[in-house]
């Protein structure tokens, strides 16, 4: 037998075993939302590993937002199992966006691809209520005196309840997460601009544009509209950008 047919043994540490073990029980149903795990002392028994070892694999779990870990003994203590998304999503692809695993290309497309769907759904969707929350959103967005940061918060809110608006809550975190993420950049590019308040107008107009599109029910208009802003933005970022000394 050639030596290319062997493979090495993967050491496997005692704390991943763990993580796999709650993992695979998750995905079989054994384990489900809500769900609270044995005691510190009852799991390192039933699973024979140290509680150092099980108390490690738990904060890891915990940082993914796969459970809340609660302090305290008896019924309301221990590791119970999340019920609603948390942060860890958010923080992974905040970490991998600041180290450049994703480019500015991917990130515009993924926006694009991401939010055009949304504005369709919510040209179908969309309630009074939602309209109303977006109107003032943008209301807010046109105070004269507005800073970047907070322009940049209600920029996001706005895309953020257009995906709530869908009704598909899956597709609000997603998006959601996505400009928590790219929170920093969007701040960055701003920065980058000789005068961000005349940039500022021009994205309002399109906001504007696109929730008309919404109230009409007009969903190719809607899709077409935030398309449009989102290249415009980018590519008005990236000629400001090549104008920066190196």
């Amino acid at each position: 037998m050639s030596a290319e047919a062997w493979e090495p043994v993967q050491r496997v540490r005692t704390y991943e075993q763990v993580m796999t073990q709650i993992e695979e029980r998750i995905l079989d149903g054994r384990l489900k939302a809500g769900d609270k795990l044995p005691s510190e002392r009852d799991l390192s028994a039933l699973l024979n590993v140290s509680r150092p070892s099980l108390r490690e694999s738990l904060r890891v779990l915990e940082a993914l937002g796969i459970v809340d870990i609660r302090p305290g003994g008896g019924a309301d203590g221990g590791a119970v199992l999340v019920d609603e998304p948390g942060s860890g999503f958010i923080n992974l692809l905040k970490l991998q966006l600041a180290l450049g695993q994703f480019d500015h290309t991917e990130v515009l497309e993924t926006r694009i691809a991401l939010e055009t769907w949304c504005c369709e759904e919510a040209a179908q969707r969309a309630t009074e209520e939602d309209l109303a929350e977006l109107e003032q959103i943008l209301d807010q967005m046109d105070d004269p005196e507005i800073s970047t940061p907070e322009f940049n918060r209600l920029d996001a809110a706005f895309h953020v309840r257009i995906a709530e608006s869908t009704g598909n809550s899956l597709t609000a975190h997603l998006m959601g997460s996505l400009r928590t993420a790219i929170n920093r950049q969007m701040i960055e590019a701003y920065a980058r601009l000789e005068n961000w308040r005349e940039t500022a107008k021009v994205v309002r107009s399109e906001h504007r544009e696109i929730l008309a599109a919404i109230r009409r029910k007009d969903a190719d208009e809607a899709r077409r509209a935030v398309g449009n802003h989102i290249r415009s933005f980018y590519n008005i970022d990236n000629a400001e950008a090549s104008k920066q000394p190196r």
